[in-house]
């Protein structure tokens, strides 16, 4: 799983598996979940995401996590 913050856009896309999206469905406003060919969710989008989520933490709990990867960090 991938979370990816987009500041230019303030959107947050979490990525659940690396599969094109043929099909997305807007369930709430600003909430988009993108589907592939099977119907299978591939990701969610979340438009405003600083007004909608805490975007200052992450937290995991009981995650069998076997990689954690922190890519770029924030402009200071």
């Amino acid at each position: 799983m991938k979370f990816h913050y987009n500041p230019e856009t303030d959107s947050l896309y979490i990525s659940r598996v690396d599969q094109p999206s043929v099909d997305s469905q807007e369930v709430a406003r600003g909430i988009v979940l993108d589907f592939d060919a099977e119907g299978h969710l591939v990701g969610l989008d979340i438009d405003r995401a600083s007004q909608v989520v805490d975007l200052s933490k992450l937290e995991a709990s009981s995650l069998p996590i076997a990689s954690l990867s922190l890519v770029g960090q924030p402009a200071a």
